[in-house]
């Protein structure tokens, strides 16, 4: 072994032991592995950067923002919309909520088209009276299913597509195995696999997570009060209340003014419709001497009610908080968003994105925290207000994904026929080889944001830049790995693990290989570390390289073991009130399965 071979093997141990750790971001590591590389002096250092150049990160950036534009266009609402009519039967929600978000992952991007069918699917769930939990994992894995069929599916599919010797794979080279394997996954899936999902939270015939109701009191502006003149922030910052206390309508004359902005001006007789635990609420109430406004109508229901067993006909029902243009909705924090870490006082939301945050729930549960006080996690629940022209784009700034609505209502579609002509007219362009995969997406995307189907605002925020950072980092890396003769080392090794004959045997043996490396480490990064390996031990063995590519590209993007495995994996699990070992309940099974249907069909269309 040589020194440049064993600084190599040791510079993938310490980022594999650090991406496993999960305590410094993949990206930071990657540019850590990169940095080691140039300082020993594997990459020469002008080639040092030349992963942020490479087709490959290219193409995953421009299918990124061609993802945003089908979004925009209302193309997968269309789909989701059919969802509704399926009924309440289990199989048959599972089956059309993982075709579609598969047929939809094969075309765009698989975290993008599974946040856009979680709010069905937990619509769908509490509409039928169950846990969220029996259709969230089947909808994550089968957009990681979805993803293997085509070049753009998935950005393994697009970097193993690189590393082809005879020119890069078509858009439609990896259906073969990849149809096959998402067929057999949905269909396992359907009749056995859903009845393994752990059967977490509350099934509640249609309730809803958080009972805002409970907490919600209505106060009233005395007409001597000092705070008539003033303005609602004034109010407050005044009481040091401004996140315990969230102002949900100014009610005036009769009139209700839903999420109404802080520098709004109070006058006497006002009633303000606020949600604050009992203590903040007494605090707030003792230092602004507002009055409560509801004390005689809680006593007129005592007394129609005087058993006290809430059976009283005029019992209040929840307020409505959401009407116009105001939506009260339902968000999930996700892995890469601003908000972990930080608090609600501190981020000041309602003065600065003019959203306010109702409610946290944490692991099923509402979190009984004062709110300014709760320092957010990956995977919390939000309960927001705010209105409709702004609320999405706010969460999306935020880094947060809507879950569901207070009455499931469907994204705005806008220009569906451009965005969908557009990006049909890229496919054919490199379907029919006039352009190649990355001059073509790239233009789909750059013509796009020129005729506004979505704006260039959207277009960079569309483009998930830990990963795009991540790739070029690592490309340089999975470079040295070959020019260092290390990728030949391992293929020998691994050759004699699997008697170094049978093409089959050594095809199962990568495929299964770098499907648990993905379970631990970015799929992208596996597909990078693993591809030279393969193409060393294609060499070594006498067959074609094509095989052992695509056994990488199915073994990095299946992965159904663990949360981390994949950001689709991640999402739901907080939604679904998963554990981290729930996962290889239904994913031990179904990586099986896909091991068993993908090797022979490898062997079939590329040996």
């Amino acid at each position: 072994m040589t020194a440049n071979q064993i600084i190599i093997f040791s510079v993938l141990a310490s980022a594999l032991a650090l991406f496993v750790w999960n305590r410094i971001r993949f990206d930071l590591v990657a540019l850590l592995a990169l940095l080691a590389v140039a300082v020993a002096g594997i990459v020469p250092t002008d080639r040092l950067f030349d992963g942020f150049g490479h087709p490959a990160v290219v193409t995953v950036a421009a299918v990124l923002v061609i993802s945003q534009g089908l979004v925009n266009g209302g193309v997968v609402d269309r789909l989701a919309r059919l969802l509704g009519k399926v009924g309440h039967r289990p199989t048959l929600q599972v089956l059309m909520l993982t075709s579609v978000v598969a047929l939809c992952s094969g075309f765009i991007n698989n975290v993008g088209a599974l946040a856009l069918l979680m709010p069905v699917a937990v619509w769908m769930s509490r509409e039928a009276g169950r846990s969220p939990s029996v259709l969230l994992m089947p909808l994550a894995f089968g957009s990681l299913l979805g993803g293997t069929m085509t070049l753009i599916g998935t950005p393994p599919n697009i970097i193993i597509a690189s590393y082809r010797e005879a020119g890069s794979f078509g858009m439609f080279d990896f259906a073969p195995v990849g149809v096959a394997i998402t067929l057999a996954g949905i269909g396992f899936i359907t009749l056995i696999g859903w009845r393994l999902t752990p059967r977490r939270g509350k099934a509640d015939d249609g309730g809803k997570l958080f009972s805002v109701g409970d907490y919600v009191t209505e106060l009233r502006v005395p007409e001597d009060s000092s705070h008539a003149g003033a303005t609602l922030h004034n109010l407050l910052t005044g009481a040091d209340a401004e996140e315990d206390v969230v102002v949900l309508a100014l009610i005036r004359d009769g009139k209700r003014n839903l999420a109404p902005t802080t520098f709004s001006v109070l006058r006497g007789g006002d009633l303000l419709l606020v949600e604050a635990g009992t203590d903040a609420l007494q605090e707030f109430l003792d230092k602004t001497q507002l009055e409560l406004a509801n004390v005689a109508g809680a006593e007129e229901d005592e007394a129609d009610d005087p058993e006290g067993d809430g059976d009283s006909a005029d019992e209040p029902e929840e307020p409505a908080l959401a009407e116009g243009d105001v939506r009260l909705l339902e968000a999930v924090i996700a892995p890469e968003s601003v908000l972990i870490g930080q608090t609600a006082n501190r981020l000041n939301l309602r003065e600065q994105r003019g959203l306010n945050i109702v409610a946290v729930a944490r692991q099923g549960q509402r979190l009984e925290k004062r709110l300014g006080d709760i320092r957010f996690q990956s995977g919390d629940i939000l309960l927001v207000q705010g209105h409709e022209q702004t609320l999405r784009a706010t969460l999306q700034n935020l880094g947060c994904l809507p879950l569901a609505e207070r009455g499931l209502r469907f994204g705005q579609e806008r220009s569906g026929l451009l965005s969908g002509g557009l990006f049909l007219a890229a496919i054919t362009l490199i379907v029919a080889g006039w352009l190649s995969p990355p001059v073509a997406l790239v233009a789909c995307a750059v013509v796009m944001v020129l005729t506004g189907v979505l704006s260039h605002q959207e277009a960079y925020r569309a483009i998930d830049w830990p990963v795009i950072v991540l790739l070029a980092a690592m490309i340089p890396v999975g470079q040295a790995l070959e020019s260092t003769g290390a990728a030949s080392l391992i293929a020998s090794w691994m050759l004699e693990l699997g008697s170094g004959s049978e093409p089959w045997l050594v095809i199962s043996i990568v495929l299964a290989g770098t499907m648990l490396l993905s379970n631990v480490v970015n799929n992208a990064a596996a597909a990078i570390l693993v591809a030279p390996i393969a193409l060393s031990i294609a060499s070594q063995l006498n067959v074609s390289s094509d095989a052992l590519l695509m056994a990488v590209a199915i073994g990095a993007s299946c992965a159904f073991l663990t949360p981390v495995g994949h950001q689709s994996n991640a999402l739901v699990m907080e939604p679904g009130g998963y554990r981290f070992g729930d996962y290889w309940r239904l994913g031990l099974p179904l990586s099986v399965i896909v091991t068993l249907v993908a090797t022979p069909l490898i062997l079939m269309v590329w040996v």
